[in-house]
């Protein structure tokens, strides 16, 4: 796609048009476009958030995920729980837990009762 029919996209895309925000949101997911999946999630649209969250989980991203989760994106929360379990990030762990998290200190005690 050229940058003139991406731009095209873009502007059908801000006045509503959900089918080119759906052809972007995809086009992003698939070029693994961090900044333009934050953008759409940003305006409102959850399958944006939703690629961002995975791509984010993919890539091992804490610092994106851990964005989302502190903005209340519970998905997010989840995906970092389940990365820093993963890593046995404890410190992860603990903060998530510390913000009330009961999945993260659950996650925690069973990482630290080895």
């Amino acid at each position: 796609m050229s940058e003139r029919e991406l731009s095209a996209l873009r502007e059908r895309a801000e006045i509503g048009d959900r089918e080119a925000v759906d052809e972007l949101i995809q086009l992003a997911a698939e070029l693994g476009d961090l900044d333009e999946l934050r953008r759409l999630a940003a305006g409102g649209h959850s399958d944006a958030a939703d690629e961002l969250i995975q791509l984010a989980s993919e890539q091992g991203d804490f610092e994106e995920l851990r964005r989302l989760s502190d903005g209340g994106n519970a998905t997010a929360t989840d995906e970092l729980i389940q990365l820093a379990t993963e890593h046995e990030d404890l410190d992860e762990l603990r903060r998530l837990a510390a913000r009330g998290s009961s999945t993260a200190a659950e996650q925690l005690a069973e990482l630290t009762s080895h």
